[in-house]
This record gives structure tokens, sequence and C-alpha cells, in this order.
């Protein structure tokens, strides 16, 4: 039997840095830029409190930001129970780098002769933040310098359309998106955002994805930036999120974070004359399931509340 070498499908450390770094950027995040407010801008820090340097700092900031955590110490499993504390069940770790130098004996080719030659390896190790930790002091939770108020403009009965709505919904972070894969749409918390009335638009263009999910309407959810369907899932988002902010009473003009899609429209619309038409046809779907969801159907319109009934049973 022949020995064969094996390779492992893991990524290395620094493609999966590269990778996630890569997809932050193509969605118009700059991952080492750190908005969150109300807390110390600070950089990540180790268990001891010695600050993390070089890669690491971006990393664990981009960590911390997609997860929403708020504390900036990060430390080993070990180190925590260290501190008397204990990661809770069911979080997951991420991964700190750093370069583990040795020597290898080589040999010179044109002496012939054996010497030293020094090295460096990219390793990583797992760590975990503070906030995915219970019982450690105090310390390892820094009070908040700037109080969060919640924004004006909150509405009762927006309040009741969206929470009618079955969407597995969690406030975490400070980015809104939508995951076909768990079927889960993230938003950052009321306290984020200048008003009430973005948020509600927000959600809204988060919801208009959401409705594309296999077991509702159907959409291709799977291809990612940059592709010609990401563009047109795009769109349709947009024009359903502008139809739900016509019903409700919701702006749409802030939604400038969306202006990066423009040149992939562009290029849609000019391939196919027809795009525009299906992907306003798509978003009409798209906003009349929300509001039927939300219990504001459009009553002349009986196929887009069977089509509700059916998935709020």
């Amino acid at each position: 039997m022949t020995n064969r070498k094996k390779y492992s499908s893991t990524p290395s450390p620094a493609a999966r840095i590269t990778q996630e770094i890569i997809a932050r950027l193509e969605a118009g995040t700059k991952p080492w830029i750190k908005p969150w407010r109300g807390i110390p801008v600070s950089r990540p820090l180790r268990a001891c409190g010695i600050p993390y340097r070089g890669m690491n700092v971006f990393w664990l900031w981009m960590v911390a930001d997609m997860c929403g955590y708020v504390s900036p110490f990060w430390m080993t499993y070990n180190q925590a129970k260290a501190f008397g504390g204990q990661v809770r069940k069911g979080e997951t770790s991420t991964i700190a780098i750093f370069y583990k130098s040795y020597t290898r004996e080589v040999e010179v080719p044109e002496s012939g002769e054996r010497t030293d030659e020094a090295r460096r390896v990219l390793k990583a190790y797992s760590v975990f933040n503070a906030d995915q930790v219970e019982g450690l002091p105090e310390r390892f939770h820094p009070a908040a310098s700037l109080g969060l108020v919640e924004p004006e403009g909150r509405a009762v009965e927006l309040d009741a359309f969206f929470a009618a709505i079955p969407v597995h919904l969690r406030h975490q972070g400070d980015e809104a998106y939508y995951e076909p894969t768990p079927d889960r749409v993230t938003m950052p918390p009321p306290t984020l955002f200048a008003g009430f009335d973005h948020y509600y638009a927000t959600l809204a263009h988060e919801l208009s994805h959401w409705t594309g999910h296999a077991s509702r309407l159907g959409r291709d959810l799977k291809h990612r930036f940059g592709t010609e369907a990401y563009a047109a899932e795009e769109l349709i988002a947009e024009l359903s999120s502008a139809m739900l902010g016509a019903e409700l009473g919701l702006p749409v003009t802030h939604l400038d974070s969306h202006a990066s899609y423009i040149d992939h429209w562009l290029k849609l619309l000019k391939d196919d004359e027809r795009a525009i038409l299906t992907a306003a046809a798509k978003a009409e779907e798209a906003s009349a399931l929300i509001l039927q969801l939300g219990g504001r159907s459009l009553a002349s319109d009986p196929n887009h509340a069977s089509a509700a009934d059916s998935l709020a049973a």
C-alpha cells in the first residue's frame, strides 16, 4: 500500500482572515474602522491586559463587530477558568495568530556545509471574547462611556406590525443583514439608529431579503457579493423596501450603504432590458407578503394573502 500525504481542507489562518477581510470589503465595510458607540475605543486586549498587535488588532475588531461583542478582552478557555469564569455552552471560539520561530539545519549548496537557518511559521490558537464568558470579574466588562438613548419616532403600530412577522430576528453588532442558511435577520439595536423610522426602514429592507428563502418565495439567495444574482437580489430588496416605505410611511433615502451596488445594477439592466420588470414583479411579491404577515395586506390581491396564510400556519 502506498502512503499518501494527507492535505487538510481547513484553510490556513492567513487564508481564513484574508477571506473574511475580502468579504467585508466587498460588502462595502472597512473592517479596520471601529464604529461602535457608547464604549471606550480600545485595541483588543489579552486577558492580562496587554494589547494585541498587528493583524490581530483588525481581525479581533472585525470578529467583535460581527458578533456584537463590546468587551475588548480576549482569552483562552483555560484562562477564562483561571479567572473564575466559564465559557457559555454553545459559544464558538475564534482564532488569534502568532509567529512561532524555530531553526532548521540546512545545507549550503555552494560549500556543502550544514548550518542553522532561522524560520518563522504562522500559528493560531483559540480565544473567546469576555462577553462569551460568565462569572468574570467586572474589569473585563468596561462601563459605557456614553448613555445609549433610544431614538425618537417609535410607533406602537409599527412595533406590532413587525412583531407579527414570523422572522428569526436578533439584535447585535452594528450591521443589518439576512443569512439564508440559518434563515435569520440580524439588526443593530435601535439605539444605534438616528431615529426609529430608519430602524424600521432598514428592517423592512432585510425582511425583503428574508422573503426570498426557499420556504417562502424561493429566490436565488446562494450567490454572494459581486455576482449578477446578488445584484438582482439587492435590487429586488431595494424596490421592495421602497414599496413598504410607501405603505408604512418609512424613509428609503437613508439607504446609502447600498450605493456600491449601482454599478452592478447598471450592468444588469444594460445586459437585460427586462431585468427591471422582473425585479419589480418580485419586489411586489416580497412587499405584499410582508404586508400580509404584518396584518396590512393589499385587499385587491388575494393571491398574496393565501401565500402568507400558508406561511403563518
